[in-house]
């Protein structure tokens, strides 16, 4: 009968202890909650244990918010699931006429593939576009061009960019959006490109020249096609690392639209838009109240709640390739000074997102071997003042979070 009782007590009292361990994630939200500055409506949490899936703590987590740059976690996520890690966008140049002595009575064709990467300025980088034209024209004894040098973008229908973004931010550099050719980046400064073609166009032109290659600018009708070069890409995983740690729009854009063409679309953002919603409801995710408008996050009509993202997150923990693409607390990217020299520094790694009155986490917490151990997710829209209160409370509220487990 005691040794009974005894084990009957123990497992109360461990009961009670799972409780009270429950518990501290909640208490450490409502702590958050009441902080001066975080608008506690206007706030979604969800934090979960990826070890038995249970929830550690949540707020408001079926409340669609305004997500920000988090939504690029989601576009990654997508395109990762598609193309896989090592898949390359190739940029296609064609000739469609014939080499007479090195009279080539034909224009050049240059086939756009969204590939965001073409003569970047950004890591990763990839051969020169307009050297390799050069260079291959070169192999051919081909000295003399009769026609023009053509820009096939019929592979990607659509406008660049959304027509919700802001006429204030297509005109900057982080609003210039992904056409069908994109060309260094699409920017000139601090300064968006509306046409990247006419860039490329202006530099091959110069390159030619300087090479003693006559570009004659006839109007030919178009003959047959010979491809002359395949310009690759770096592999997708390292376009979409390196999107993730400068949280880079453009980046995301191209990814969204050539996530569209794998499922058969048309290339627009559109119509990449709406498969990729179809995707998650084919995952059965949570989406009431989600609502996908573009890759990147910048259009404020993009709507998630921590629910979806928290789900979303939670199915891709265990692709060996996606946690790794978010920047680690204290260390890197946009996350370089969250939590740094705290006891979570490198072992949180999240995707940001940030706009006027919003501020937004997504991801995940790591062990030592940085293998995913939690899902974190923190939506925080309507920010009164300096959303550094709320950036600060964030952070306590994690540091109490996982302090405690």
């Amino acid at each position: 009968m005691n040794k009974l009782r005894y084990f009957l007590t123990l497992s109360l009292s461990l009961l009670l202890f799972l409780t009270v361990r429950a518990d501290y994630g909640n208490e450490a939200i409502a702590e958050f909650l009441r902080t001066n500055g975080v608008p506690a409506n206007s706030v979604a949490v969800k934090i979960i244990d990826l070890s038995n899936g249970k929830v550690i703590g949540s707020h408001n987590e079926e409340s669609p918010l305004i997500p920000a740059s988090i939504m690029k976690s989601v576009t990654t996520a997508a395109l990762l699931g598609k193309s896989g890690p090592d898949w390359k966008y190739q940029t296609r140049v064609y000739i469609d006429g014939p080499n007479d002595l090195g009279y080539l009575r034909g224009n050049i064709i240059v086939t756009g593939a969204c590939d965001p990467t073409v003569n970047s300025g950004k890591l990763p980088y990839s051969p020169d576009l307009v050297v390799e034209i050069c260079k291959a024209l070169e192999s051919l004894l081909i000295d003399r061009v009769e026609g023009s040098i053509i820009i096939d973008d019929s592979e990607f229908a659509g406008p660049p960019r959304p027509a919700s973004w802001t006429a204030a931010d297509t005109k900057r550099d982080y609003g210039t959006g992904s056409h069908a050719f994109n060309y260094s980046d699409n920017t000139s400064g601090s300064s968006s490109v509306m046409n990247p073609s006419s860039v490329f166009l202006k530099e091959l032109k110069k390159e030619m020249e300087a090479r003693g290659i006559e570009l004659e600018n006839k109007e030919l009708i178009s003959g047959r096609k010979i491809q002359i070069l395949n310009h690759n890409s770096a592999p997708i995983d390292e376009i979409m690392r390196s999107c993730m740690m400068r949280s880079d729009n453009m980046f995301a854009e191209a990814m969204l639209r050539t996530y569209g063409k794998f499922e058969g679309g048309d290339g627009s953002t559109e119509d990449a838009a709406k498969r990729e919603y179809q995707l998650w409801k084919s995952k059965k995710m949570p989406l009431e109240g989600v609502v996908i408008i573009d890759g990147s996050g910048l259009s404020r009509q993009n709507k998630v709640t921590a629910n979806f993202m928290a789900e979303m997150l939670k199915s891709m923990s265990k692709n060996p390739y996606y946690a790794s693409f978010f920047p680690l607390a204290g260390q890197e990217g946009t996350l370089k000074k969250f939590l740094k020299d705290t006891e979570l520094d490198s072992y949180i790694a999240m995707k940001t997102g940030s706009m006027t009155g919003i501020q937004c986490y997504a991801g995940y917490k790591f062990d030592d071997n940085y293998s995913p151990t939690h899902v974190i997710v923190i939506i925080m829209n309507d920010i009164p003042g300096d959303r550094q209160k709320a950036v600060n409370a964030a952070q306590k509220m994690l540091l109490t979070v996982f302090g405690n487990q």
